[in-house]
This record gives structure tokens, sequence and C-alpha cells, in this order.
């Protein structure tokens, strides 16, 4: 097994990477060759406090950003991603050793709701109903909650994200993705992207 460490992986707040307070790495193995192609840094409890306080100060701007901003960000996403899926894919192949096709199928899985938050912006308006019962009316109003945190498991590195971020930054909230340390580079690249 070949320990040829070619990079660090840092975490990800504010829109830079960094190394986090607690010092501990583990290793990202490319499960085909078994070798190690990187470090991931841990996170601290204080780290993560930090990502979460920078997620909860940043959301009151997202939130009052206009629906049409945000969703202008997610279309931006989805170009950037459509025009570099197969660098994702890669990444995908080497971390979590799947073959470039089931790679690229999880990648597809995950634009699918890329596309849908795209288009979200009719689903956000709330509704009113009149009468839903005897001199009853019903409305319900969309807000944004607050960061979202998403927990993603190893065997999913870009599908699963991809499954919640689009939909909650399109709604206006800030997001805390904690990905599997066995495969971090999928979410830390969509992250940069």
């Amino acid at each position: 097994m070949s320990t040829n460490i070619t990079r660090e992986i840092a975490h990800w707040s504010d829109g830079k990477g960094f190394a986090g307070t607690s010092g501990n790495t583990a290793p990202v193995t490319n499960p085909a060759t078994g070798a190690v192609t990187g470090q991931v840094a841990l996170a601290s409890v204080e780290d993560a406090r930090a990502v979460i306080d920078a997620a909860a100060a940043a959301f009151p701007a997202w939130r009052d950003t206009s629906l049409a901003k945000r969703t202008q960000v997610i279309f931006t996403f989805r170009e950037l991603l459509n025009a570099r899926k197969g660098e994702l894919a890669e990444i995908i192949t080497a971390e979590h050793g799947k073959v470039v096709s089931d790679a690229l199928g999880e990648v597809s899985r995950g634009q699918e709701v890329v596309e849908f938050a795209c288009g979200i912006a009719h689903l956000l308006k709330g509704g009113m109903t009149e009468n839903a019962s005897t001199n009853i009316d019903v409305s319900s109003i969309r807000q944004p909650v607050g960061p979202v945190g998403i927990i993603s498991p190893f065997n999913f590195p870009a599908m699963v994200p991809m499954w919640f971020f689009p939909i909650a930054i399109a709604a206006g909230n800030t997001v805390v993705l904690k990905p599997s340390e066995k495969d971090p580079t999928a979410a830390i690249w969509m992250a940069e992207l």
C-alpha cells in the first residue's frame, strides 16, 4: 500500500478553505490502487461551531436576497456543473472507487435536483385557500428557516449533497455540509464551483 500523499483537503467556509484548529487529519485513499492521495482535515468542536456561526451570520443577507438572484446562483452552478461534470466524476472515481460510468450516473441524478431547484420560484410563493372549511381561510407563507445542516454518507459523495443544497440555497437558506471523510473532495469541489 502506497502512502504517497499528494494534497491536503481543508474545510470550506465563507468562500475559502481553512485547515481548522484540531490538527488532526485522516487519509483519503484511492480504493482502486490503495494509494493515499490526500489528507483531509478533521474538524474540532470549535471548527464546527465556527462554520455554523458563519452560516448563521450569512443567513440574513441571503434570506433577503431576491428569489430571482438566488435562483440565478443555482442556474450558474448548473451551467458550470454541466460543463465540468466529467471532472466531478473523476473525483468520485478516484476517492470512492466507482467506475466512471457509475460516477457520471451519480452526477446526473444530482443534476436532476439542480434542474428542479432552477425552477423552484413558483413553488416558493405560498398560497391562499378560501373557505377551506366553513368560514375558514387558509394561507401559507414560505420563508427561509436558517442554516440547513447536511451530513452526507460516503456512498454518494456528490448526489446526496445535491439532493439538498440546491433547494436550500434557492429557498434562501445557508448550508453547512459535512461530507464523509472517506471521499470529501466532491463536496469541496462543488463548494468551490
